[in-house]
Formats: C-alpha cells, structure tokens, sequence
C-alpha cells in the first residue's frame, strides 16, 4: 500500500479525546452536526414564536417525539448507508412487511407473539442480505437495487396477506400480543409517549459508540470518501455493506411490528411516506448525499427538527397545508449550510505552535 492510497481513506472527524483547541466555537462549528443543532433550535425558536409552548408542553412534546422516535429507528442505519455512498429505499416496503408478517402470525393464525416477532425481524435480515448482495456482487447502483425490492416486497406483502387472510388489514388484540409484548413494544408511558422511544434513545447510544468510538465507525466513513481506496486498505467493504443493508432493512421491520403491536392491526399500505421523511432527515442532520460527512448525532437532530416541524404546524394558527413548504425550505437551507460547515472542516489547519 502506498502512501497516497493510505491518505486518500478519509479519518472518522470526531476524535476520541477532545484538545484544548478542539472545544473552541470554531472547532464545534466544524463538526457535522453543527448545522443540523443550529437548524433545530432555529425551529424550536419559530414554533415558540408563532405557536406559544403549547407544544413543548408533555402532550405536544409526545406528538412529535413519537413521530420522531419511530422515524429516529430507520433513519439512522439510512444515514450510515448514506455516510457509507449507498442508499436504501425499500425500508418503505420494510415497515408494513414487518407490521402485517406479525399481526399474521400472532393475530391471524393464533400463534406466539414472540414467533412473529422472530419472522418479522428475520424477514428484516433476508430482504437485507439481498440488497446487500445485489449491490455487492452487480455493483448496481444501490437507488436501483433498493428500488427493485421495494416493488418486490409490496407484491410480496399484498399477495401474501390477501392469500393467507384475505384483506389487506389484519387485526392484532392485545391478547394476542399478550402483556410482555405490549410492556416491551406497544405501550404508552404516562399515557402519551410510546415505548419505542425508549428503543430509539438505547439504539441511538450503540449507535453512537460503534460509529464515533470503535474503528467499525472510521471503515465507514473511508468507505464514503472513497470506496476503493478503502479496500485497498484492508477494510472490509464487501461484508460492512451486508451488515449496514440488514440493519436498515431489520430496523425498518422493528418499526412496523411496533406499530402493529401498538395499534393492534397492520395495514399493507403504511410506510411509503418513511422513504423521503428519513432521507430528509438524514440531509437535515449533516449527512452529504456524496457519503462521506456525518454524524450519528447530526442525524438525530435532524430527525427531531423533522417531527417537530410536522407536527408544530397544529399549534400555530397556520394552515396544516403550509407544512410541506417549511419542509421543503428547510431541506433546501439544510443541504446548502451542510455544504458550508464540510467546506470549512476540510479548509481547516490548526495553527502551529
């Protein structure tokens, strides 16, 4: 290996210990997530002007941290394929397989909750296995892999459903899912914040640890920059691909068989809108649509600007409708202000002494 192949692996930019000179203002405003807190307190600063602390009052903080948690678990394993130069669509295909293969097994035939769960999440590790198969092995791009399962797995969900139970909507009753499960996946605590946001703190913190504090997180980031060069140095890019397809696709069906546990049914239809909202949300939380720039954290705040904006509009006096333009807008700052704050990570030298 030459030294040119060995500088062109791009380092993970958040060191384990922190300098003197690595806690300034300058040197936080550097990182990928600076953008992304920046954008969040400026739309908590606009719904508390135009809409009072209604909603960060516990009933409208549940109405967004709900949307947030749910989203939150998707969207990270989607940031990381991001930060890696990959994308997976077909966590839209994911959520609703997970939900309806759960309310089948334990609703429909009568069967142990538990062995639903088991099926929803090993359909997670198929469908996530295939894609990254597909994208290692024909080297297509992974839009068009992760679009083709899409399809296939929404005729997969709607035949099955309607073969095994005849309508496309299966109910799940609380004793079917039995009292451990509803504790462990479809509760609400205090009555208003569901229990996957629990999930979604515990998943965040592994998250934050095996990406920013193990070298697994720095395979990923040199996969981004530059994906070659990254082999060349001995990482594993062909098996980190597998493992990052069948942790999206497996978190996606998390989500959907917490939903159907929660709701007590599934519905094939669901799911769709959580394709663009947990690519928004990556985008927003710093993640470069090039790979490459990101941050665990940056994607949680972006996740949480996201549920707040959807759901803020209903304590402002706006219309519901003007919600997807603040979207829109947002998106559009978010990709430019994370252009700024990269540009300004690589142009950076510290001083000499």
């Amino acid at each position: 290996m030459t030294d040119r192949t060995a500088a062109s692996v791009p380092s993970h930019p958040m060191p384990r210990a922190q300098t003197r000179q690595g806690l300034s203002p300058g040197a936080h405003l550097r990182r990928p997530e600076a953008g992304a807190l920046l954008g969040l307190l400026a739309v908590i600063l606009f719904f508390l002007i135009f809409g009072g602390t209604g909603f960060l009052q516990p009933a409208g903080v549940a109405s967004w941290l709900n949307v947030a948690a749910n989203l939150g678990i998707v969207a990270i394993p989607v940031g990381l394929l991001m930060i890696a130069g990959e994308l997976d669509i077909s966590i839209g295909a994911m959520i609703p397989a997970g939900s309806m293969t759960v309310a089948i097994i334990a609703g429909h035939w009568d069967q142990s909750i538990w062995l639903g769960i088991a099926a929803a999440l090993a359909l997670g590790v198929v469908v996530g296995w295939i894609n990254g198969t597909l994208v290692n092995v024909t080297r297509v791009p992974s839009l068009i892999v992760t679009l083709g399962t899409l399809f296939a797995m929404q005729g997969v969900v709607l035949g099955l459903s309607v073969l095994f139970t005849g309508t496309v909507s299966v109910a799940l009753p609380p004793e079917e899912a039995g009292p451990m499960a509803k504790f462990l996946f479809g509760q609400f605590i205090g009555g208003t914040f569901q229990v996957i946001i629990v999930w979604w703190i515990a998943l965040t913190v592994l998250y934050v640890f095996y990406v920013h504090f193990s070298p697994l997180g720095n395979w990923i980031f040199a996969m981004g920059g530059d994906r070659e060069s990254a082999r060349n140095a001995g990482i594993p890019t062909q098996r980190l691909t597998l493992i990052l397809y069948i942790l999206s696709a497996t978190s996606a069906a998390f989500v959907g068989l917490c939903q159907a546990i929660l709701f007590n049914s599934a519905q094939v239809s669901a799911g769709m809108s959580y394709i663009f909202n947990a690519i928004i949300a990556v985008v927003v939380g710093g993640v470069l649509l090039t790979g490459g720039f990101g941050s665990v954290i940056g994607i949680v705040f972006g996740t949480l600007t996201f549920a707040i904006v959807n759901q803020g509009i209903y304590f402002t006096s706006f219309d519901r409708n003007w919600s997807s333009l603040i979207i829109g807008v947002m998106l559009l700052v978010a990709v430019l202000m994370n252009n700024t704050f990269r540009r300004m990570a690589l142009s950076y030298s510290p001083r000499k002494k």
